[in-house]
């Protein structure tokens, strides 16, 4: 049943995407058929102007003499060659616009309407659709919004959710929610699971908690990764609880002493993000730490951030060598030294988000201040920018103007539209999303899984187990 529905989703998205072309390149529409209005008006005025020219020169023959009579004729015979150019531009600019044009606007529309099989060979030609565990229990609302982001998620990417919580709240979040018809669709499509478990582990609790408590919506959710059910699992709980149950239930990779937390931070090239890490695992770290800190950033940046020569950066005070703590001065040796990358040396709090570098890395204590401070920057920024628009009418205008520009703004620095950190270090891909996450949150976190599964990071993660470094 899942099979037939998925033509027509892909359908309808190459419908929206051909629309949003269209309205995409009306201008440029607009713009060849304003020029060749312009240039058919000034072809009339010549001619106009050419037909005055001639009577004159008739009057003027009549009156004057011969001499007058050639002067007229040649005023006539080069206001005929101006006109014959002017139209010979004319047709070469419509040629020109008519054969860049038509491929552009009436192929896809015939590719569209005269052959739908490429929609079905895309489909045919889709990765092969991945299992992610969901702690469905997990974070301040769950589990409406966390039910809400898994299912739009399914219709946006080749995923199936395997949703762990207690079934009973579960099916009346979704009810009072609208999403009950919506659950029972998918899961009559094989796409997503309900798995029962018991409570979560609250924010307060200790992260220990989870070795007490085996069937804590986490554990449930990790054991199926470890059996292999799961590819990737995702939660919006205590990350902490997660980090433990991540450690005992799926363990560390070989040679790596702690897991990381690394989020990905935007940078002025909204296409290049930063990876930060650690941002909250580990508050207080040996220089050890954050040089396997930075050979699991290098790892995630060139699988999943496609960064073929990622440069790694050591968060300090200055980019001399000589300035920090003694926790960043003894970090640098190792870093500075480390052949397995590129180490372009200290990166100061101004160009973390400068694009100089593709991961950074700090101890968790640094690195969660400077999360939690990203995440207060962009509303901040709107509420300045409104609060210095003029009042009254001209602010009215101005706002209808800046609209556009502002949430574009408030999107690109929103830590919702990153969803989630990756636990790097332990061995399996655990995704952690923030505790009041909402379903863009929810989204965001499960496409980053879905990546990370694509791309083979774990594959890549396992040959660092190789480096003398890690079996010194």
């Amino acid at each position: 049943m899942g099979k037939e529905t998925s033509p027509k989703i892909n359908k309808s998205r190459a419908i929206r995407r051909l629309v949003i072309w269209y309205k995409r390149n009306s201008a440029v529409t607009s713009i060849v058929d304003t020029a060749a209005s312009s240039a058919a008006t000034a072809s009339n005025v010549a001619g106009n102007m050419v037909s005055g020219a001639g009577s004159v020169v008739t009057t003027a023959s009549n009156v004057a003499s011969n001499v007058a009579g050639n002067v007229a004729g040649n005023v006539v015979s080069s206001a005929e060659s101006v006109v014959n150019t002017a139209s010979n531009v004319v047709s070469n600019a419509s040629s020109i616009a008519k054969n860049t044009l038509q491929p552009l606007v009436f192929d896809p529309l015939k590719r569209l309407q005269n052959n739908d099989n490429i929609l079905d060979r895309a489909e045919e030609s889709s990765p092969k659709r991945i299992w992610i565990a969901v702690d469905g229990m997990g974070g301040d609302y769950a589990p409406a919004p966390i039910l809400e982001g898994c299912l739009e998620a399914i219709s946006r990417f080749p995923i199936n959710i395997k949703f762990v919580g207690k079934i009973e709240k579960v099916e009346d979040a979704a009810e009072k929610n609208g999403l009950a018809e919506l659950l029972k669709n998918e899961i009559d499509n094989n796409r997503l699971e309900l798995i029962d478990s018991g409570e979560p582990i609250g924010m307060n609790e200790e992260a220990t908690a989870v070795r007490k408590r085996k069937n804590a919506s986490i554990n449930v959710a990790m054991d199926l990764v470890r059996n292999n059910k799961a590819e990737a699992v995702y939660s919006a709980g205590n990350s902490g609880a997660m980090m433990a149950s991540a450690i005992f239930r799926i363990g560390r990779l070989k040679g790596i002493e702690r897991p990381a937390i690394g989020a990905l931070f935007p940078t002025r090239d909204q296409t290049r993000p930063v990876l930060v890490l650690d941002v909250g695992a580990n508050t207080d770290c040996k220089p050890s730490y954050l040089h396997q800190f930075a050979l699991l950033g290098n790892v995630y940046a060139k699988d999943v951030l496609q960064v073929q020569k990622p440069r790694i950066g050591l968060l300090n005070i200055g980019e001399e060598e000589c300035k920090g703590n003694d926790l960043s001065l003894k970090t640098y040796e190792l870093l500075s030294s480390e052949k397995s990358f590129d180490f372009g040396g200290n990166c100061e709090g101004r160009d973390v988000l400068s694009g100089s570098f593709d991961v950074v890395v700090c101890d968790g204590f640094t690195g969660n201040i400077l999360l939690k401070f990203l995440e207060s920057v962009g509303g901040v920024l709107l509420d300045i920018l409104r609060s210095e628009l003029p009042r009254g009418r001209r602010g009215k205008v101005g706002s209808a103007f800046l609209k556009s520009n502002l949430l574009r703004i408030k999107k690109r620095l929103d830590h919702a539209e990153h969803g989630g950190a990756l636990l790097l270090g332990v061995n399996g891909i655990c995704v952690i999303g923030h505790g009041s996450s909402k379903s863009l949150s929810v989204v965001s976190a499960l496409r980053l899984a879905h990546s990370a599964v694509n791309h083979g990071v774990m594959d890549n993660l396992n040959q660092l187990q190789k480096l003398q470094v890690l079996n010194s």
